[in-house]
């Protein structure tokens, strides 16, 4: 399966990146396969509602494609040197998370995606469900194998938040998009995207980290119990998103900034922008600590991540784990 994708994903691209007619010989002379494989492939794209023209002695040419979200679609896309190179999608699959956690088990490489159309089992922070219908939202999980201790890999989520905040933004620059601390993109004060980062490591060794991300892309609705927090691109912008070229550059913001982020192994590099998209910044916040919840103002992350909170007797707090609440956003009580 995974080199048939890669034979359709290479044809794919060379359709794309030709400026006129490229013949079925030179597809067969540059990917090493016969005539009947390269015809089956376009008979498979055409299927799918690639619409290909074949010409007598001048070749094909790819006039125009669906929005589709597929594993050729996505690798016929990535320019990326090793995040999401190689892609495993489902169309319906329970958890892409417990997907990449059997590929790493497996052996599966560093920057190896998982990517489903359709996700009946996703999970939010503290084990809250995540509703991820078919044809309209975005569930993928990247599969890394770090070097560095496992101490900074909770700052991952860092990275990866900033990365969804930034391709939303570039792409829908009309949104008003913004991070609550640490892991959730707004839109509009309601909730857009969740990351969920899971590892399995010993005390001073990473076996692989997991990155987990859901974007809500297409849907028109949610369940009453939702309505008032969460949205999606398509209800803010009043028009339909795509979801390829959504993955395809978090992948690319997320390779850059993991390069940037292991020369330092901390996020002072990020503290600037993501404290831009923080909106928790300069607000009040109540923390809910296992110690005893208290409130204060949030005055952004420190170079580790944390949010640094100013008590009310001027002194500060840092925060790293547990949950954050802000008036005005959901969740607070």
């Amino acid at each position: 399966m995974a080199e048939r994708i890669s034979l359709k994903a290479d044809i794919l691209r060379a359709l794309r990146n030709a400026k006129e007619h490229i013949s079925g010989q030179q597809i067969c002379d540059e990917m090493g396969v016969s005539r009947t494989a390269v015809w089956k492939v376009m008979k498979q794209l055409e299927a799918e509602g690639y619409d290909i023209e074949a010409v007598t002695n001048k070749g094909y040419m790819l006039l125009s494609y669906p929005e589709i979200l597929s594993g050729s679609e996505l690798m016929s896309r990535m320019n990326t040197k090793w995040a999401g190179k190689r892609v495993y999608f489902h169309k319906e699959t329970g958890s892409t998370n417990e997907d990449a956690r059997y590929l790493a088990e497996e052996g599966m490489l560093h920057g190896s995606l998982v990517v489903a159309d359709s996700q009946t089992g996703g999970r939010g922070r503290r084990g809250r469900g995540w509703v991820s219908p078919p044809g309209e939202s975005i569930s993928f999980s990247l599969l890394l194998k770090p070097s560095f201790s496992p101490d900074r890999a909770s700052m991952l989520t860092i990275l990866m938040a900033i990365s969804i905040a930034e391709v939303i933004s570039a792409l829908h620059p009309d949104l008003d998009v913004k991070i609550k601390w640490p892991n959730d993109v707004l839109v509009n004060g309601k909730k857009v995207c969740g990351i969920l980062t899971e590892m399995e490591a010993e005390p001073d060794y990473i076996h692989y980290v997991i990155i987990g991300v859901g974007i809500n892309v297409n849907q028109t609705e949610f369940p009453e119990e939702l309505a008032q927090i969460a949205t999606s691109l398509r209800i803010e912008k009043g028009e339909k998103a795509g979801r390829p070229e959504l993955i395809v550059a978090a992948m690319e913001y997320f390779e850059y900034y993991y390069g940037i982020f292991e020369e330092h192994l901390d996020v002072s590099d990020f503290v600037d922008i993501y404290d831009r998209y923080l909106i928790n910044r300069d607000r009040e916040v109540r923390v809910l600590d296992p110690k005893g919840e208290y409130t204060g103002v949030a005055e952004g992350i420190n170079d580790n991540g944390a949010l640094i909170v100013r008590i009310p007797d001027g002194s500060f707090r840092t925060v790293s784990s547990g949950e954050v609440s802000v008036r005005g956003v959901y969740g607070y009580v």
